[in-house]
This record gives structure tokens, C-alpha cells and sequence, in this order.
């Protein structure tokens, strides 16, 4: 008899969002400080996991970057409730 179950979502360590991403550590670390982007928790050791819509958000920063400055985007991020 087959049981329901639901596959966890993958959560990802500072250096996969790296290595996936054309951005350094050190702008991942500074999105998340200023709010651009969020963690959805930690592991046991301390370091910052972020789901898969980090991704998405990355992206969307990037090109956002183009013709916005960091502070610009964050009140786009804000003022359209894209700010999860």
C-alpha cells in the first residue's frame, strides 16, 4: 500500500546559490543584509540556506541592475510585495 508523502524542498548553502549564479559570495551575503533577498534557514553549523526561489529573485535583481540602483530596487521590491 503506496503512502502519500511530499519530496522536501531543496534548500540551498551560500556556495550552490554561488556556483549557479554570476554573483560572488560576498554580494549574496550583501543582498541578504539589505534585505533584497532572504533566507529561508539555517543549518546546524550557522550558515544561511535559501530555496529555490532565489533563484527567480536573483534574477529578477539582475536585471533590475541595469538601470536601477541597489536602494531603487529594494523600494521596487517593496512597493510591488515582491519582498519574500
Amino acid at each position: 500500500m503506496a503512502e502519500n508523502f511530499e519530496t522536501p524542498a531543496k534548500r540551498y548553502r551560500i556556495g550552490e546559490v554561488v556556483r549557479h549564479t554570476p554573483f560572488t559570495r560576498q554580494t549574496i551575503h550583501n543582498y541578504t543584509t539589505m534585505g533584497l533577498i532572504q533566507e529561508c534557514g539555517w543549518t546546524e553549523g550557522g550558515h544561511r540556506l535559501y530555496d529555490e526561489s532565489v533563484f527567480e529573485r536573483l534574477k529578477l535583481i539582475m536585471d533590475l541592475r541595469k538601470t536601477k540602483t541597489l536602494s531603487e530596487i529594494k523600494t521596487i521590491l517593496l512597493s510591488s510585495g515582491n519582498d519574500s
